[in-house]
């Protein structure tokens, strides 16, 4: 009897952990059905404006809406892991991409690819319908809060996500020297997509939508390598020029040489200052520091927040739209792999590399890191949906966000977009497998 018991309890702990990973595909198959080439029942026009309205609209008022309502100033000085763990994420996903490329040795152009493809998962939009889905079952165990604690805690990660998406990332993905070169002697190696929006695959603008349209004067060239290469690569004037000041320096008194900048100091500061750190003000930003704002302020929270709030009628109104997100998201995943792979010159050995260690081996570390910091004490006590938004970091496959970096810096697009279709058809493995892992870790034996 007791073992019929024990089976019992064990069905069902895997229909509650993966029910939620079910529906999601089910949401990702009706959108691979709707664009799929053969039945065009949707035209693809139509699922770019559908990932305009997710940007400009559906996440933001999601964000606004949960993020605001649950966020204090205790909250935020508590919630301080999360961010944490995003950049810790990344950082152990680098090493891992640093691995990767060793051992599976990729053509020279795209090692750095290869690392940063490894490291930077999908932080906002997929962990935010996995909740969001999670939480939509009446027998779910993360209490009455569940959603609006869980899309709280993704939200509040994703301002660390955009920070370094325009700094680490957008200077990883940067064109090699030597490859830049290849390409401006006239070789047939150009990864430059048309300007034609309908023409764009929907990866480009499958999550931030319009980021190829904010070129800036040296996207599409490696900065990096022309402002720190070799003496034989580059002369000081080179870089000077990139300042915008004149290549030959007026005499000056040894007094006043002393002041000058050194020369590295220089360097760094011309990165800076072309890194394009305007473009992270977007609205799901936007939605997030006002969310900060007025969350923050009991007075203004009052008004805003709660059934008797002046204007509650406001942020219902946002609570419908933000009811948008999840379907809308999945659906344009759908959109995205229904175009199936682009031909790819990464290579069968690398492509099995990244995949390997950003969806198993990565979350195995991820589940060392979480314990870890439980038993130091650095997570809030008793929280589960806490602890499981963290595991989601470490998870998700490769951001989708990457393919549209790639198109902006000019560099490696169509392996960024065969890659993230690989990657998302193996998570519906991947992710069952830890997702049981994690309800057990979570919920059944705490």
């Amino acid at each position: 009897m007791e073992l019929t018991v024990n089976i019992r309890s064990t069905k069902e702990e895997l229909v509650l952990s993966i029910l939620p990973l079910l529906k999601l595909i089910c949401l990702t198959v009706i959108g691979l059905i709707l664009a799929h080439p053969k039945t065009q029942l949707v035209p693809k026009a139509t699922f770019k404006l559908l990932s305009k309205l997710v940007f400009a609209l559906f996440l933001p008022c999601m964000i606004f809406i949960h993020l605001g309502e649950t966020i204090t100033v205790k909250n935020f000085l508590r919630w301080w892991f999360i961010p944490t763990n995003v950049i810790l994420s990344t950082v152990i996903g680098c090493l891992l991409g640093w691995l990767v490329a060793r051992i599976c040795r990729p053509r020279a152009e795209y090692f750095r690819f290869t690392v940063i493809m490894t490291a930077f998962g999908n932080t906002g939009n997929l962990p935010l319908a996995i909740v969001g889905s999670v939480c939509r079952s009446d027998d779910h165990p993360f209490g009455p809060d569940c959603h609006a604690l869980g899309t709280a805690y993704v939200s509040f990660a994703q301002w660390v996500a955009v920070l370094l998406v325009y700094t680490l990332v957008y200077h990883m993905m940067e064109p090699p020297m030597e490859y830049y070169e290849v390409v401006d002697v006239g070789a047939e190696i150009h990864e430059q997509v048309p300007t034609n929006d309908l023409s764009r695959p929907l990866l480009v603008e499958a999550e931030w939508p319009g980021m190829e349209d904010r070129e800036t004067e040296h996207c599409k060239s490696p900065l990096i390598a022309r402002v720190f290469g070799n003496q034989s690569d580059i002369s000081i004037p080179d870089v000077e020029s990139l300042d915008g000041s004149s290549s030959v320096a007026p005499e000056s008194p040894k007094s006043l040489r002393c002041l000058a900048e050194p020369r590295v100091m220089k360097k760094i500061r011309i990165v800076a200052e072309k890194t394009p750190l305007f473009h992270v003000l977007q609205p799901p930003t936007f939605a997030t520091l006002l969310a900060f704002f007025v969350g923050m302020v009991p007075p203004i929270k009052s008004v805003v927040y709660g059934n008797d709030a002046p204007l509650s009628f406001i942020t219902d109104s946002l609570e419908i739209l933000a009811g948008a997100m999840v379907p809308s998201v999945m659906l344009i995943l759908g959109g995205m792999l229904s175009e199936g792979p682009n031909e790819s010159r990464l290579g069968l050995r690398t492509t099995i590399g990244i995949i390997v260690a950003r969806l198993l081996v990565l979350p195995m570390i991820g589940v060392g890191v979480v314990t870890l910091a439980d038993k130091l004490n650095f997570l809030i006590p008793g929280d589960q949906m806490y602890r499981l938004v963290l595991l989601l970091q470490y998870t998700t496959p490769s951001a989708i966000l990457l393919g549209a970096v790639a198109s902006l810096r000019g560099y490696a697009v169509c392996e960024a977009s065969s890659l993230l279709f690989w990657q998302h058809i193996c998570a519906v493995l991947s992710l069952a497998i830890y997702m049981v892992v994690y309800f057990k870790m979570l919920i059944f034996y705490v």
